[in-house]
């Protein structure tokens, strides 16, 4: 079964449910597919594809802007909360990223490799790491770039 199929039975769930929450997330990917399949350029099928990476773009926004809602207090607590359940729920179609740890590890070996230790030398420490291919946290290999070369 498809992410889109499984979507659709899950809507039809939430629907008898009335979840509210469910309903709601599972009509937001929808309309970022539709919107991603309307840009310009788009040339392809309406796919596991398009909808994975539909969704991992989503949740990065979604967690972004979870974190500052947290960053509110009490006035954004339950716009953080609602957001927290959207990329909980969609998280198992999104690529599960290395931990901090392993992250830790990756960026000590780029920069053992690139032979830097210049603070200067985030970006190109972080291109390295970035252009490997692997799914990684940007965020979190930023940070820990900055820590381990002390900028």
């Amino acid at each position: 079964m498809g992410i889109q199929d499984e979507l659709n039975a899950e809507l039809k769930d939430a629907i008898k449910a009335r979840d509210k929450a469910r309903t709601a997330v599972i009509r937001q990917v929808e309309t970022e597919v539709a919107v991603a399949k309307a840009a310009p350029g788009f040339k392809g099928e309406v796919d596991d594809a398009l909808y994975k990476a539909t969704i991992v773009s989503y949740v990065k926004k979604m967690e972004k802007a979870r974190l500052e809602y947290e960053e509110l207090g009490e006035r954004g607590a339950d716009q953080a909360a609602k957001l927290a359940f959207e990329v909980e729920y969609l998280s198992r179609w999104t690529p599960q990223l290395p931990g901090e740890d392993e992250t830790r590890q990756i960026v000590r070996g780029a920069i053992d490799e690139l032979g830097v230790d210049d603070p200067k030398m985030v970006g190109r420490v972080m291109g390295h790491i970035m252009k490997s291919g692997r799914d990684l946290d940007g965020g979190l290999v930023n940070r820990i770039v900055r820590e381990e070369l002390g900028a």
